[in-house]
């Protein structure tokens, strides 16, 4: 059909669906790197926000400040169809359920080179499971 373009969602974890100019949209669905045990790490964005969208199941987002590290780690546990907009240079990461699946917009530019990747210590892997409850 002209003037429209229509794209599956892939079956689990993350995928750039849609690119345009600046933005890009993208779909995250379950997959094991997103089960708590499996959170290890906080990413941050330096140049730009994240928008997360819960389309189904169930998502929490952590979050850790935003400092030259992570620091105290809260969770927001999403509903879906509101609006998650984590603002550039907070440390966050998330967990997901096997029916989750959320919708990502952030800006097309956004890579590894401009989003720090830090690992969590021991003490911060307890407060993200005290938090997840």
């Amino acid at each position: 059909m002209e003037g429209i373009e229509i794209i599956d969602f892939q079956p689990e974890g993350y995928k750039p669906l849609v690119d345009y100019e600046s933005w890009r949209v993208a779909v995250l669905k379950f997959c094991d790197d997103l089960l708590i045990e499996n959170v290890k790490t906080m990413q941050k964005h330096l140049y730009t926000d994240e928008v997360f969208v819960l389309v189904q199941g169930h998502c929490t987002l952590f979050l850790a400040g935003e400092g030259d590290k992570p620091g105290k780690i809260t969770a927001v546990h999403m509903e879906p169809h509101k609006i998650y907009n984590i603002k550039k240079g907070t440390w966050h990461n998330h967990i997901m359920d096997t029916d989750g699946e959320v919708v990502i917009v952030e800006n097309r530019d956004t890579c590894d080179d401009n989003s720090p990747i830090l690992p969590l210590d021991e003490a911060q892997i307890k407060e993200l499971y005290a938090a997840a409850k």
